[in-house]
Parts: C-alpha cells; sequence; structure tokens
C-alpha cells in the first residue's frame, strides 16, 4: 500500500481528518465539477466540509476520517501522486503554531506554555488542545492552523500537549482598520431623525454584530450583506460614527475577517449605495 495512504489511514482510525498534499505541500486542484467553484462552494473555501464528489476537492474541506473515502476510486491518483499528508488541525479540536525560522522558536520559547512540539523543516510547529480561526503572518515568522486550514503531518511530535493559551489568540486580535467616515447624504438640521433617539441605532447595530457573530459559513458574504444593511439604514443621516463601524469591524474580525477584507467590504457596500 501506498505509505501516505498507510500513513493517512492509521491517522484517520485515531479520528484525525486526513487528506493528500501535491509535491510541493499544496492541496490538489478541485476535479473538473467543482473547478471554478462551480458546484457552489466559496472561493475562499469557507465551507463546514468537502463537496459530494468524490475527489480530494476543496483543500481543507476535504480532511475526512472515513476509510472508504480515503480509499475510494476517486482519491487513487491524488495517493500514487501525493508528496505528502495533512490533517485538519481544528476537525482534530487542535491548534498549530507554525514556526517557520529561529527567531520565531525563539519568540515561542520565551512568550508561550511548553507543549508537544513537531520539528519541521524550517522550524516547529507547537501543537495546543483547543481551536480559534487560522490566520498567516500573525508575526514574523509565525502562522496559525486550526479551523478552516490544514497542517503537514510530519511526526506526532514531543511533549505534552498543553490547553490553547490566550497568548495565540490575541495574536489574530487585531485593532480594527481605519474606518472611512460616513459622510451625511442629507444636510445638517434637515429635518428629525428617528436615530437621534439611540435606541434604534443601537439595537441594528447588536442586530447586526450577532448576525456576523452567528455566521458559520460564508462568512465574508455575510460580512458584506450585513455592513450594505447597516449603512442603507443608518448610513445617510450623519448618525453612523467610526465608533459604530469599528464595532462591526471588530465582530468581523473576531469571525476570521482581515483588516483589509474589513475595509474592503465597508468601502464596496459604500459604493453599492452611491455613497
Amino acid at each position: 500500500m501506498n505509505t501516505h495512504l498507510q500513513t493517512a489511514l492509521n491517522l484517520a482510525s485515531r479520528g484525525v481528518p486526513v487528506l493528500p498534499l501535491r509535491v510541493g505541500k499544496v492541496p490538489f486542484g478541485n476535479c473538473p465539477v467543482c473547478r471554478g467553484n462551480a458546484c457552489g462552494s466559496r472561493p475562499n473555501m469557507k465551507t463546514p466540509g468537502p463537496c459530494t464528489c468524490a475527489r480530494p476537492c476543496h483543500a481543507w474541506a476535504a480532511a475526512t476520517t472515513d476509510p472508504a473515502t480515503l480509499t475510494g476510486p476517486g482519491w487513487a491518483s491524488a495517493w500514487r501522486q501525493a508528496g505528502a499528508v495533512a490533517y485538519h488541525p481544528g476537525g482534530v479540536g487542535l491548534t498549530v503554531v507554525d514556526l517557520d525560522d529561529a527567531d520565531a522558536i525563539a519568540w515561542a520559547r520565551r512568550e508561550l506554555p511548553v507543549t508537544r512540539i513537531v520539528p519541521t523543516t524550517r522550524g516547529e510547529h507547537w501543537i495546543y488542545q483547543g481551536t480559534m480561526p487560522s490566520a498567516n503572518a500573525v508575526r514574523p515568522g509565525v502562522d496559525i492552523k486550526s479551523t478552516m486550514s490544514y497542517a503537514r503531518w510530519l511526526a506526532p511530535g514531543t511533549g505534552t500537549m498543553a490547553p490553547l493559551p490566550e497568548t495565540v489568540r490575541a495574536l489574530i486580535t487585531k485593532a480594527p482598520a481605519p474606518v472611512r467616515p460616513v459622510t451625511p447624504l442629507v444636510p445638517a438640521g434637515g429635518g428629525e431623525c428617528r436615530h437621534r433617539t439611540p435606541v434604534f441605532l443601537e439595537r441594528g447595530l447588536a442586530m447586526a454584530e450577532q448576525r456576523i457573530t452567528s455566521a458559520t459559513t460564508a462568512v465574508h458574504a455575510t460580512v458584506y450583506r450585513t455592513f450594505l444593511a447597516v449603512l442603507s439604514t443608518h448610513g445617510r443621516c450623519g448618525c453612523l460614527t467610526d465608533a459604530h463601524a469599528a464595532r462591526l469591524f471588530t465582530a468581523a474580525q473576531a469571525k476570521g475577517e482581515s483588516a483589509r477584507h474589513c475595509a474592503d467590504a465597508w468601502s464596496n457596500a459604500r459604493t453599492a449605495l452611491g455613497m
């Protein structure tokens, strides 16, 4: 049996969702049915699992523990060409702190609790119990691989796995990106505004934050639609301030959206409304 497939089956038997990687540590491309996301998967792969085809599509979302899938005919060609095995850390309740160089390792040894460590080609994987949104380049030489991401399987590692520390979670908590001021589209004092009693605006913002926080799929699209709804209702009278918009940016970033995505979604929503 193919060595990579045997490794994958051993991991799957222990409940670890796995997938093959091509030479170069990248996933296999989508099958013809799913190419160009024709199957309906979003381009950013923020889907909860694989599509219904029988091939390893959509990167991390293809990870599975099902031996019938792993050994099925749709995966056979991938295993023959595979250069490595990957797993979905978030799918088994883990977070991998990927340290790419000596400086990143030195930082981890100073700042993070000792945990299970796996040597990599250039650095180390520090593995913790617990999940969080994945993010790249959270600091020089450091990536976070957990939910909606994959990590290369190299070895079981050494050491006792520690709970995911707040220090790691805080790496993806960034200050909200600067918000483009919302310019009123009606003259100041040009009529009584229903938002001047703060209850209406506060209720709308709270509902918008909840909509973003509750999103489990299509987060980027949900953020854009929410920004659009808030701006269409509250953005034309001058009552919506930068502080209000920053609340929405913070909620979106807590779901894994980057500051740039937030700024782009906000700008695109304003443009769509002619603001």
